[in-house]
């Protein structure tokens, strides 16, 4: 599918991508996510499915697979 991005001639491709949010003010970042990605701009399109998919696993909240450290920019 062409991008959606005015002016960019890319095209989404199939991939996975590392999906970070903020969650009752923790940084959840979760890894191997399915997304289509532009080949040009880089912009994320998320399947509905994809999201529902997320927003159970941050509902369930489980044991996070790896803790990594956190820097703040000031």
């Amino acid at each position: 599918m062409k991008c959606t991005i005015l002016g960019c001639p890319g095209e989404y491709e199939d991939r996975t991508v590392v999906h970070t949010v903020k969650q009752q003010g923790n940084v959840v970042v979760i890894d191997h996510v399915p997304a289509e990605v532009c080949s040009v701009c880089g912009d994320v399109l998320l399947t509905p499915d994809t999201i529902r998919r997320i927003e159970k696993l941050l509902d369930t909240m489980p044991q996070p697979a790896k803790a990594v450290p956190l820097y703040e920019f000031a």
